[in-house]
């Protein structure tokens, strides 16, 4: 892909905007950001049409953001997706780049300049607290000053009991032999102030304050670690919820003709209490057990921008709340992400900019488009190695469309996602094309039946083909 071209392309269309946003955006010179990344959080939320989960904060968040309906994840896996829009830069399978959860950006991807590191580099104070990067010695050069953390991020499951992960006590026989993990969920009867991710709230809080007082803009990040596996929050947040009226999925069965490369994810079977996952009682368990640990996040993130307001700085700093890729929760028997199904690759994204406009846009984004975007907006100099495009001018008027589909890779397989479609290949090592899976989104919105071997379709997957091949090209 062509950054320099693409760049140029979007200040094209900045230009024919009315004379009124331009102006808006000026008077916000040297702009904040607030960058908010969610672990494991899939758009089941208020501004995303769902009555299930209770997130009045981000839900009021959404009342001044511009809301993408329509944002992808390009790898879904929380290391690899991570690397990859902190980088700007796509995973390419083929070269081993961004390709699991353990990636590292600076072996994967050595020298280039990240996100944060072009705000750095230009001027800003730039700050990471909890989980940004998945790993909290990956890029320490991308701040100014050694990343925060509350506790190992990752390390041996043994000593977990010692950061206290669990509150409740657990027992040799609810340890997982082989992972040391404790059980899927726990529902205890303590205080926010007993959790990571709360810790991480209150020290976004106090940063914010100091922040203020430098007289110089900062990149404030803050990544939240639930409702990432174990699903574990505070019993009141539990509490929020009717076992009883909580619905499971209505397709709790493997897709028609689904190819044999497109599995569950394994993840939730390192910890116990998860004999029978197919079980009702486990998929209302488990989706309950979920909904608290996004409600106590949507508490922190409330804090969080509660705080900026009090100190007045809404009104000069972006804000963006993400979720680094989706989560099947029981559709089709899955839980977890790492499958090219939309449940899995299918994230929120919400951008708060002062100067633009507010409401839901249809335009499909991917997350290689977040680093130009926001260097865009604060009048970054864009690196060369860019391969998102800016969606700038969406944020300035959500009708603009952005993209006419996304690109998304996991394993061997290569994904295609538009508004009314989402086509998949997957190859062996000899190149050889082994499955391929169509779903009409028009008809099939919850991705029940492959339709990849219909004549009818086949014009479609030709056209779908030659997208692949030349997004295959720019990597």
């Amino acid at each position: 892909m062509n950054c320099i071209l693409d760049s140029i392309a979007s200040k094209v269309v900045l230009s024919s905007l009315p004379c009124l946003c331009i102006s808006a955006l000026q008077a916000q010179e040297k702009m904040n950001v607030l960058f908010i990344v969610v672990d494991d959080l899939r758009p089941e939320l208020g501004c995303y049409g769902s009555d299930a989960v209770i997130t009045p904060n981000i839900d009021a968040m959404a009342d001044q953001s511009v809301v993408f309906q329509n944002a992808y994840c390009n790898v879904p896996v929380s290391g690899a997706s991570r690397a990859s829009l902190l980088t700007g830069v796509y995973p390419d399978f083929s070269k081993k780049r961004f390709v699991d959860a353990e990636t590292y950006a600076q072996e994967d991807l050595p020298g280039v300049v990240t996100l944060p590191q072009a705000f750095k580099n230009n001027g800003y104070y730039t700050v990471s607290l909890g989980k940004v990067f998945h790993h909290h010695d990956d890029r320490v050069d991308s701040w100014s000053e050694i990343p925060w953390i509350v506790s190992p991020a990752s390390g041996d499951w043994a000593l977990y009991n010692k950061w206290n992960i669990w509150k409740n006590e657990v027992s040799d026989k609810d340890l997982n032999p082989k992972s040391h993990r404790g059980p899927y969920c726990e529902a205890a009867d303590v205080a926010d102030s007993c959790y990571e991710d709360n810790r991480i709230a209150q020290k976004a809080v106090e940063e914010l304050g100091r922040l203020k007082e430098k007289q110089q803009p900062f990149f404030l990040a803050v990544g939240f670690r639930k409702p990432h596996l174990p699903f574990i929050a505070p019993k009141k947040y539990w509490d929020l919820y009717k076992r009883e009226e909580i619905k499971m999925a209505d397709n709790r069965y493997r897709p028609d003709g689904l190819p044999r490369q497109v599995q569950s994810s394994r993840e939730i079977y390192q910890y116990t209490h998860t004999d029978n996952t197919s079980l009702d009682a486990f998929h209302q368990e488990a989706r309950h057990a979920y909904y608290a640990c996004a409600s106590f996040i949507d508490a922190q993130v409330g804090l969080v921008l509660d705080e900026l307001k009090r100190l007045h700085l809404q009104d000069n700093t972006i804000v963006v709340l993400l979720g680094d890729h989706g989560w099947h929760l029981g559709e089709h028997d899955f839980w977890g992400k790492h499958t090219l199904m939309k449940q899995s690759t299918h994230a929120p994204l919400l951008v708060s900019l002062p100067g633009g406009k507010y409401g839901d846009t249809e335009s499909i984004v991917e997350f290689v488009d977040i680093y130009p975007s926001l260097c865009e907006a604060c009048d970054i100099p864009l690196p060369e190695h860019l391969q998102g495009k800016s969606f700038l001018p969406t944020l300035l008027d959500p009708g603009k469309m952005h993209r006419d589909y996304a690109f998304i890779q996991w394993g061997k397989g290569v994904n295609l996602v538009t508004l009314d479609y989402s086509y998949a290949e997957w190859y062996d090592n000899s190149k050889n094309l082994v499955g391929k899976m169509l779903f009409d989104h028009q008809t099939d919105p919850e991705e029940n039946r492959n339709v990849a071997g219909e004549i009818k379709y086949q014009n479609f997957i030709k056209r779908f083909k030659s997208y692949l091949e030349k997004s295959i090209s720019n990597l």
